[in-house]
């Protein structure tokens, strides 16, 4: 992809997601039957974060997962959720006020191709369900990479591709026609939704994107299947 379609890329990504901010995280439910959050908690015991530790949560959306990492960190640790979406960063504003944790969260509006921060400051960094709406894969892993410590932790949880060619068929059907269907009947949006099946259809299988996690420098990477291959977490540690 060069750098014009990337850019185009960068633009359409973010008015789809401004459009959807309100609407994001009931869609979510649908998207994944619900299943999105015991994925995010499994991850979260894989990751065994501890208190005081630093996290940063790459294109948080609503900041579901940042509040999760903010809870676990605790008071003496800190949590920032980046986005380029601010209207996303305003539905996660409230619900971290909500939570109680806004002393714990900074809310940053910034790009995800070049991390605002210094080599070596986090102990994680985490991409959840947004890996696929980048310009560039690797370009945003390098930088995940480039921002954690030594023996920090990488955690992409992203839409997946299923190993197995007939359950992959009956996914992809379910994916591009019935899904945005549903987004049509639940938040009369239908364009936005047909988007984001097709950003599954470039996007690598779980196989290529651990390599991907070892061209950033990461090893080594542990990468989990859920629901057959539907959704995939993948951990990479940085040496």
């Amino acid at each position: 992809m060069n750098q014009t379609q990337m850019n185009e890329k960068a633009q359409y990504v973010h008015s789809v997601f401004e459009s959807i901010a309100d609407e994001y995280d009931k869609m979510n439910n649908v998207i994944s039957f619900g299943s999105h959050v015991a994925w995010r908690n499994y991850t979260m015991k894989q990751m065994n974060i501890k208190p005081g530790q630093k996290a940063l949560d790459v294109a948080c959306g609503t900041a579901d997962w940042t509040i999760a990492l903010a809870e676990a960190v605790g008071k003496d640790g800190s949590v920032v959720g980046l986005d380029f979406s601010q209207n996303m960063l305003d539905v996660g504003a409230y619900k971290v006020s909500q939570k109680g944790v806004g002393h714990i969260v900074d809310l940053v509006n910034g790009d995800a191709m070049k991390l605002p921060y210094e080599d070596n400051t986090f102990d994680f960094a985490t991409i959840g369900f947004a890996l696929r709406n980048v310009p560039d894969i690797q370009t945003v892993l390098n930088e995940m990479a480039r921002v954690v410590k030594p023996g920090g932790k990488v955690v992409s949880l992203e839409v997946s591709k299923p190993p197995f060619i007939p359950y992959r068929k009956l996914f992809y059907f379910y994916f591009y026609n019935i899904l945005p269907l549903v987004a049509k009947w639940t938040v009369n949006k239908y364009e936005q939704y047909a988007w984001l099946p097709k950003s599954l259809t470039n996007f690598p299988d779980s196989r290529e994107l651990a390599r991907m996690f070892q061209e950033a420098g990461l090893d080594p990477v542990q990468v989990k299947l859920f629901m057959g291959g539907v959704s995939a977490l993948h951990i990479g540690t940085k040496p």
